[in-house]
């Protein structure tokens, strides 16, 4: 039960309603079953890559602690949205608080940011092992990685926390019913009476500099390494060089292609159903850190043999 009064011109709603799947709450049930597979998966997937990263010495690579950054930062986001969108489908839990909310919102797109710098860092990552291949080793040391890995929380974090603790200054006086199963920073505003044109532009500024210029700098290192790749004599040699990006390609069109989606769905589907706007928002958070795992281990060889060497260590035991 909400703890807000009826809405008048005094009263300021310190409370909101998170949205399941608008006229179909009565299969929330079901449709909670693929949302909570794809979280376990998700959660599964990635603390297994963190676990096989800490114990297999082979791969105590750089490319390989940056994926472990790249894991932690998935199960960031799992865990930002798994309470509420869960609470919501299985037990109708829809009224959240002021300040859970702007927390929850804060997180989850912290967390986004970060996802966006480490894909970057990624793809320095690749230029750097392809381009410069005799440096590699001496250049991205397990420290070095490390710091980046700190920076870019640290960075994340401190973009979102102007706009966040502005969240908490807004007066509320509508009805405060949320678009999706969790908090957004472009839904909190849109219910604020307050002046919010401060979080509208600054908002659009962080996106535009942080993952507009992420986005730039991913396309520039992939146009370095092809022309380092094009120059190699070897036919085999340029297929194993272009191999070791391949994942990555992969990753990072499953974090940019359902956020493009996304932000398509909001800027021109006004008229769309909001079970559309629902599923997009659904796909966006959980799609990269459900998939990421699975790609790494299909698609990198070190993965795939230290999975197996768990799996027939358990079944020797």
């Amino acid at each position: 039960m909400r703890t807000s009064t009826l809405p008048n011109a005094n009263t300021t709603f310190s409370t909101f309603l998170l949205t399941g799947f608008p006229g179909l709450e009565w299969a929330h049930h079901w449709i909670s079953l693929p949302i909570f597979v794809g979280y376990l998966v998700a959660l599964v997937g990635n603390a297994t890559i963190l676990h096989l990263v800490r114990t297999e010495p082979s791969l105590h690579q750089p490319m390989y602690y940056f994926l472990a950054i790249l894991a932690v930062t998935d199960l960031g986001l799992c865990m930002s949205t798994l309470p509420s969108v869960l609470g919501v489908l299985w037990f109708d839990a829809r009224v959240v608080g002021l300040v859970p909310c702007v927390l929850q919102q804060h997180f989850l797109h912290s967390f986004s940011f970060m996802e966006s710098a480490v894909l970057f860092a990624m793809a320095l990552d690749c230029l750097v092992a392809i381009r410069f291949p005799l440096r590699y080793a001496s250049v991205l040391t397990g420290p070095r990685v490390a710091l980046v890995g700190a920076v870019l929380g640290v960075q994340s974090a401190a973009i979102t926390a102007a706009p966040s603790l502005r969240l908490l200054m807004f007066d509320y006086r509508r009805p405060g019913a949320l678009s999706h199963a969790y908090c957004l920073h472009q839904d909190m505003i849109r219910l604020a009476c307050s002046d919010t044109c401060f979080n509208r532009l600054y908002g659009l500024c962080i996106i535009m500099l942080a993952m507009g210029s992420d986005v730039l700098f991913i396309l520039l290192s992939y146009t370095i390494i092809l022309h380092s790749v094009l120059a190699i004599v070897s036919a085999g040699e340029r297929l194993k060089a272009l191999n070791t990006c391949v994942s990555h390609i992969l990753a990072v069109l499953c974090f940019y292609v359902p956020v493009l989606g996304l932000s398509i769905v909001h800027r021109f589907g006004h008229h769309t159903s909001p079970l559309v706007h629902i599923l997009m928002g659904t796909v966006s958070v959980l799609f990269p850190p459900l998939m990421n795992p699975v790609i790494y281990s299909i698609k990198t060889q070190q993965i795939r043999r230290a999975i197996l060497k768990v799996v027939s260590l358990g079944k020797t035991q």
